[in-house]
């Protein structure tokens, strides 16, 4: 016996209505966290060498 709907592909719209502004905004901000601490990390280890 057939099952119904087995075949039948469904479509299904997903809608995001939320901004990603603050995601990016904490992403460049830890970005820039992280390359002003190696770069801290470096100058330190070329001063001391």
């Amino acid at each position: 016996m057939a099952q119904p709907g087995i075949g039948k592909k469904t479509q299904t719209k997903v809608e995001d209505q939320s901004s990603l502004k603050g995601t990016l905004a904490s992403v460049f901000l830890l970005g820039f966290f992280l390359i002003v601490t190696w770069v801290g990390v470096y100058f330190l280890f070329v001063d001391r060498f």
